[in-house]
C-alpha cells in the first residue's frame, strides 16, 4: 500500500494521543486540502501491511487515525491494517471524504469491512466555504465525528 507518513503522538487528529497513518491516494481533490500531495496514488512509500502495523504497534501508548489522501482509497490493504490494530486493542479514528452513507452503500466489501473495524469516522469533503478552524478534529461545519461503536450498537445495520 502507499503510505505518504506515519507521525506519533499526535493530539490534533482524534481524541487521546494518536498515530496517524497518512495514505496516498484521494479521488475528491478538495479545494484548499491540507495535503494535496497525498491526491496521486504514486507519491509516498510502498509499504507492506506488516510494516505499517510493526510501525504503529511499537508506539503502544497511542491509538490510531487514519488520515490521507483517503484512506478509502486503499480500502483493501488498510482493511488488513485495521483487523490487525484492532486484535493489539487500538482504538481506530478514520478520516473520509466519503459520508457514511456512501461508504454503507458502497459496492466495495473491503470499504464496508474497513469501516467496521473503525471506532470514529470523520466524514464528509473538506469544504473550504465551511471551513472553521474552532472546529475540534475536523476542518469544515459540513464534517461530521461518528461514534461508529455507539452507532453499530443501536442499529445493529453495519
Amino acid at each position: 500500500m502507499r503510505v505518504m507518513n506515519i507521525i506519533h503522538d499526535s493530539v490534533v487528529d482524534g481524541e487521546g494521543l494518536r498515530t496517524v497513518i497518512f495514505f496516498a491516494g484521494c479521488p475528491h481533490f478538495c479545494k484548499g486540502c491540507h495535503n494535496p500531495r497525498s491526491w496521486n496514488i504514486h507519491n509516498g512509500t510502498e509499504m507492506p501491511v506488516e510494516d505499517v502495523v510493526a510501525e504503529v504497534a511499537g508506539n503502544p501508548l497511542t491509538d490510531v487515525t487514519f488520515s490521507g489522501g483517503e484512506p478509502f482509497f486503499q480500502a483493501q490493504e488498510v482493511c488488513e491494517v485495521a483487523k490487525r490494530l484492532k486484535a493489539l486493542g487500538k482504538n481506530i479514528w478514520v478520516y473520509s471524504g466519503y459520508t457514511f452513507e456512501q461508504l454503507i452503500a458502497s459496492d466495495d466489501p473491503y470499504q464496508q469491512e474497513l469501516l467496521r473495524y473503525c471506532d470514529v469516522l470523520v466524514d464528509g469533503p473538506f469544504l473550504l466555504a465551511e471551513r472553521d478552524l474552532t472546529l475540534s478534529f475536523r476542518g469544515s461545519r459540513n464534517q461530521r465525528i461518528i461514534d461508529l461503536t455507539t452507532k453499530r450498537e443501536m442499529e445493529k445495520s453495519f
